[in-house]
């Protein structure tokens, strides 16, 4: 695994969090919930990538297609 990929991951988090903390602090829970659900879905598309890669290394090493 790369640590870039947990950098990036861990920046995304820490950048979410505090927007999620500002927004509630400005009375706007609803776009706190809105912000925290985009976190999770650019997340989501990040690591998508390696599972992808990490299924097709499986496949390839028992010879599965």
């Amino acid at each position: 695994m790369e640590i870039a990929l947990i950098l990036k991951v861990a920046g995304v988090g820490i950048l979410i969090s505090v927007l999620n903390m500002i927004l509630e602090k400005v009375d706007r829970k609803d776009w706190a919930t809105l912000t925290t659900l985009v976190g999770v879905v650019i997340v989501l598309g990040l690591v998508i990538t390696q599972i992808s890669d990490l299924f097709n290394t499986v496949r390839t090493m028992f010879q599965l297609y």
